[in-house]
């Protein structure tokens, strides 16, 4: 690992090599309008492009009977160690329901709030060497809890012509029966745009390669997105006396993703010595103490933090920028991955900054309802009048004026 002295030019020795490439912005582009224009003929060409795999329009979308055969390859104690993730994630997004709000006044005034859950929403579940179980219900079940009727899942196809059939299982325990075999920058777009086999959608959540993410920033309007994620990354905060082999085991963990980044920022000169050995991406950042580690944290704005000092809840108020902290030697981010229960899709590349992890809120439309009496309106007015004038809008006050006379 790389020790970082000067911090100056932090967040361009972290992120440099993660920016969009104008190659693949313009590949993004061909593809969504190539499927907007063509549709099923589109997906069907891509899927045999770059999955290898060669449908017909009809095998796009995933059958009951191919559903029901996924549980063929499962046995009872994955069946069980799935509930339990579910029956925790569930329980932390029942618990964060927003309540309305109910405002009432002598004059006859009220102001509320009510909820109402998007109608229909995509999640991407990229394939790969191993099935992203976990991006299934992390990403699904926000949503269910928000009361969201319609939830369509995407991923691309094996050779086998179908969808891993772990993911098929536990999209099927979460009662999601609409699936359909694409993926990359054209099941975002199929998701967007809407094809004549697949209606589209309200909103695009889940992680993918640096296509799917591309095609998301693309869409934005056309659907709404959950973040723009990129690589997985972790941040450690290691004080004088941390266990050095739980620090190197969540270093590890985190090359597992492709990209992965770790960053350790101690004041410890012997755990930076040692870090420094490793043959690891990332970086070692010495600080003076733990103030300074957290004001370190603070600028990077990761997506995972974790404290590995001898009182970490101490730090908690200090760290404003997070995606999810972790607090003490018994709490390693795999923890947060897979049964924890807040979701693991969190912002990446210093954009804790500004966004959150994925919760219920991102699947509930807030609708403001105003109610006035004439006499509130009367007494309203003379302040209404001012402002209005200001602005010159001479019509908006006449519609008032109307009413009182």
């Amino acid at each position: 690992m790389r020790v970082l002295r000067n911090l100056n030019n932090l967040e361009k020795l972290l992120y440099n090599k993660r920016n969009r490439r104008r190659t693949v912005e313009d590949k993004v582009t061909k593809i969504l309008r190539n499927v907007k224009e063509r549709q099923d003929d589109a997906l069907i060409e891509y899927t045999r492009r770059f999955d290898k795999v060669r449908l017909k329009i009809k095998e796009l979308t995933v059958t009951e009977s191919e559903i029901s055969a996924s549980f063929n390859d499962l046995n009872s104690a994955i069946i069980s160690s799935i509930k339990v993730a579910i029956d925790n994630v569930t329980k932390f997004y029942k618990a964060h329901l927003p309540r309305p709000v109910k405002l009432k006044e002598e004059n006859g005034k009220m102001l509320s709030s009510i909820y109402t859950p998007i109608e229909r929403i995509g999640i991407y579940v990229p394939a790969g060497e191993f099935p992203l179980v976990s991006s299934v219900y992390m990403s699904a079940i926000p949503a269910i809890v928000a009361g969201v009727k319609e939830i369509v899942l995407v991923s691309p196809p094996n050779q086998h012509k179908t969808i891993n059939p772990f993911i098929l299982a536990v999209a099927s325990m979460l009662k999601i029966k609409e699936i359909y075999k694409i993926g990359g920058a054209q099941a975002i777009a199929a998701l967007a745009y809407g094809t004549k086999t697949i209606k589209k959608v309200d909103k695009i959540i889940g992680p993918g390669n640096e296509f799917v993410t591309e095609a998301k920033r693309q869409v934005f309007g056309k659907a709404a997105i959950d973040l723009l994620a990129g690589p997985s990354e972790i941040v450690i905060i290691a004080s004088k006396g941390a266990n050095l082999e739980y620090i190197n085991a969540d270093l590890e963990a985190q090359t597992e993703h492709r990209g992965g980044l770790g960053i350790v920022v101690t004041n410890s000169k012997k755990i930076a010595n040692e870090l420094r050995k490793k043959r690891l991406n990332g970086f070692v950042i010495r600080v003076r103490n733990l103030d300074d580690a957290c004001e370190v944290v603070n600028r990077i704005a990761p997506e995972h933090v974790e404290i590995l000092t001898r009182k970490p809840a101490e730090l908690l108020k200090k760290i404003k920028n997070a995606g999810a902290i972790f607090l003490g030697e018994n709490s390693p981010v795999c923890l947060g991955d897979y049964v924890a229960g807040p979701s693991h899709v969190l912002p990446t590349q210093s954009t804790a900054r500004f966004f959150s992890g994925l919760s219920v809120r991102e699947f509930l439309k807030e609708i403001h309802v105003i109610s006035y009496t004439k006499k509130a309106l009367i007494e309203e007015y003379d302040a209404l009048e001012k402002i209005v004038t200001l602005e010159g809008m001479v019509k908006h006050l006449e519609s008032v004026k109307k009413r009182i006379k």
